[in-house]
Formats: structure tokens, C-alpha cells, sequence
């Protein structure tokens, strides 16, 4: 009665109200959403997930359609681990990582969303259950604004109750990021909590440059200063400067962030469930994160990560992204006294608005 019974993928297209920019991937105009419905024959139906900045959505929606649903009709939907596990290994040769992983996430959180319901119980307490309220930040895409669209921009977000703000970093003067820096640090004043995002832009040398420049300004982290593959780069800009280092937005896979932790020298892992092989492959992360005595934070979809971050006694942040998924959902996020509330709703918590979805529906099985 728990055999996957009948599974449907749904591939959309979601436009953002304003263009938004960073160092490396440039233009944002929309996201990609990637919905997988996988229902039982016990009645359950269960919906995965992954998302995109805008490009690779249709390759993930042909893996999930084409390649894994065939896999995936008569198995056992409660052996999440040896699913995982097979899919891993079933397309390794072609595709390690990358969209692979974003596949596996969709089909694992529609698994975990099964579990949660089986057994009628909310994300957060299956997962761990340590907390109802997570420390958050508000994450910014916003390199391409003007600096006072920027500071007006982050004080709407301590407007709404947010007491930690990040921006993105990777000017070509690195100056004028460093009088960005300043000014925000002198809007939100010594109290608020304050990131900075180079989304891997830097070489080590201009990555510590631009670090020296700003410790004056009490920055919590500097996140993925350089590329996420010179894991030893990051330990060299680590040694070289004062400010804790992030990243792990880009490690899709539970190896690279097992080489990430023994040589970056990181002060804060960022898994994300949408390309990290979905909820299992977070909680590995964030398993290998306590076992090194870090905090697990997040990278996008706060919508699911504040369960995730609420089930482990080693939480760190939560961001909560640009792309407004939550916004399509029927709980948008709630922030109260500056934490984010966990939606105390039985399975993943992540419930989609079809009615706001379907205009951007592009592809569907």
C-alpha cells in the first residue's frame, strides 16, 4: 500500500517584480520552479521541489519525467534512504552532482512530505524537533542597486522585523563596495546583524583586500568570497583575515562538503535542500556540521529550510532569499521579534497556492 503509485512533474516560470543582480550570475528576471507530485497507493500524495536563478529547469524537469519517474512507479515510497541512495548511483556516471542534485531534492522533499503525513506529524518535529523559532536573515540580491535603493531596500527589511541583513558584494572598484558596506553599517547601527555576498567573484587576493578593508564594520560573515571548488583559496583568505568565513550553496554533494570542512577553514555551512540532494542530503550536511562543531545555516527556499533549521541543535541562520517561493504558498514566512516561525502544519510544511502558480506554468507530465 506505499508503492509510488502515480508521479506527475509540473517545470514553471515565476518573474520577479524587479531585476535583480549580483557578481556572478548577473541578471535575475524570474526563477524556475520544479514541482514533483508523487502519490501512493495508500492515498498520500507528497510534493517535492527545486528551483532555479533561471536557467537549467527544463534539464531538471527531463530528468525527473523522463529518466527517474520510470525508476521511481512501484517502489516503496517509505525507503527514502535506499531511493536516495539508488538515484545517487543510477545516473553518478553522467551526472555527480550538479542537476542530478537538484533532481534527487525534488523526489526526496515529495518522499519526506509523505513521511510527514504517514505519520501526521509536522517537518520539524520528524526531523529533529529542537525549536519553533530560527535565527534569519533578509538576503539581498541587490548589487545592481544604487546605494540609496539600497539602503532604502534594507530599511524595509528592518522595517519588517528583521534584526540581520546581508547584501552582495563584487564591484569592479572594490571601493565602492566598501562605501556600501559603510553605509548600510551606519543605517542599521551596531545592533544589527550584517553579512556580506561576493557569490565567488574574487581572487584570494582581492578577496582579502576587500575583507581588511571592512572588518571595522562588525561583519558576521563573508560569504563565498571566491570560487567554491579552491577549497585551500578559502583557507588562505581564512588565515589572512579576521572575518568568519561562509559558503555551500554551491557543494552538491555530501563529499565536497566533507573536503570543504577539512581544508576552508569556514566559520558557517550553507546546505541547500534544492540541489543537495533535498531533506536527506541536508540533514547530512548538517549531521557533519555538528559533528565539526559548526553552525548549519541555509541558502534559498525559507519556506522549507526554517523546519530544517528548527531540527537541529546547531542552527545557525536562516536566509531568506529574494525569490519569493514562499510567496506562492498558502503560509508565506512569518518573522516575529526578528526569528522565523516554523509553519506547524503536518508534513514538509510547504503547501503550493495553485491559483497564484498556474499563470507561470510552462511544462507538465
Amino acid at each position: 500500500m506505499t508503492k509510488i503509485e502515480a508521479i506527475n512533474v509540473e517545470y514553471y516560470q515565476v518573474p520577479l517584480a524587479e531585476v535583480l543582480s549580483d557578481a556572478k550570475h548577473g541578471d535575475h528576471t524570474h526563477f524556475e520552479l520544479i514541482l514533483m507530485r508523487i502519490r501512493t497507493a495508500d492515498g498520500f500524495e507528497g510534493v517535492g521541489y527545486t528551483y532555479t536563478g533561471g536557467k537549467g529547469g527544463r534539464a531538471i524537469f527531463s530528468l525527473l519525467n523522463d529518466e527517474m519517474k520510470p525508476l521511481l512507479i512501484g517502489q516503496d515510497s517509505t525507503e527514502i534512504y535506499r531511493i536516495w541512495d539508488q538515484l545517487q548511483w543510477h545516473f553518478h556516471y553522467v551526472g555527480r552532482g550538479g542537476l542530478l542534485s537538484f533532481a534527487i531534492s525534488a523526489v526526496d522533499i515529495a518522499l519526506w512530505d509523505i513521511k510527514c503525513k504517514r505519520i501526521n506529524q509536522p517537518l520539524w518535529k520528524v526531523a529533529g524537533g529542537v525549536s519553533q523559532r530560527v535565527n534569519c536573515y533578509a538576503g539581498g540580491i541587490d548589487l545592481n542597486f544604487s546605494e540609496q535603493k539600497l539602503l532604502d531596500n534594507i530599511q524595509g527589511y528592518i522595517d519588517r522585523g528583521f534584526q540581520a541583513v546581508k547584501i552582495k558584494v563584487g564591484k569592479t572598484d572594490y571601493k565602492e563596495d566598501v562605501r556600501r558596506v559603510e553605509a548600510v553599517r551606519n543605517l542599521i547601527g551596531p545592533d544589527v546583524t550584517f553579512m556580506v555576498d561576493a557569490n565567488y567573484s574574487l581572487t584570494h587576493e582581492q578577496a582579502i583586500r576587500f575583507s581588511r578593508a571592512i572588518e571595522h564594520c562588525d561583519i558576521k560573515w563573508f560569504e563565498e568570497p571566491t570560487i567554491p571548488d579552491d577549497y585551500l583559496g578559502y583557507a588562505k583568505i581564512s588565515d589572512a583575515t579576521n572575518i568568519p568565513l561562509a559558503m555551500g550553496e554551491n557543494l552538491h554533494t555530501i563529499h565536497e562538503f566533507t573536503y570543504a570542512i577539512a581544508q576552508s577553514k569556514l566559520g558557517f555551512l550553507q546546505p541547500d535542500a534544492s540541489n543537495i540532494g533535498g531533506i536527506t542530503g541536508w540533514l547530512q550536511v548538517a549531521q557533519l556540521a555538528y559533528a565539526n562543531n559548526l553552525p548549519v545555516c541555509s541558502h534559498g527556499m525559507h519556506e522549507l529550510h526554517v523546519s530544517l533549521l528548527a531540527s537541529q541543535p546547531n542552527a545557525g541562520y536562516l536566509e531568506v532569499h529574494s525569490f519569493p517561493i514562499d510567496q506562492y504558498t498558502t503560509r508565506p514566512l512569518q518573522i516575529e521579534n526578528g526569528k522565523a516561525c516554523v509553519p506547524d502544519l503536518i508534513g514538509t510544511g510547504v503547501e503550493f497556492d495553485q491559483t497564484l502558480l498556474n499563470p507561470y506554468l510552462i511544462l507538465q507530465s
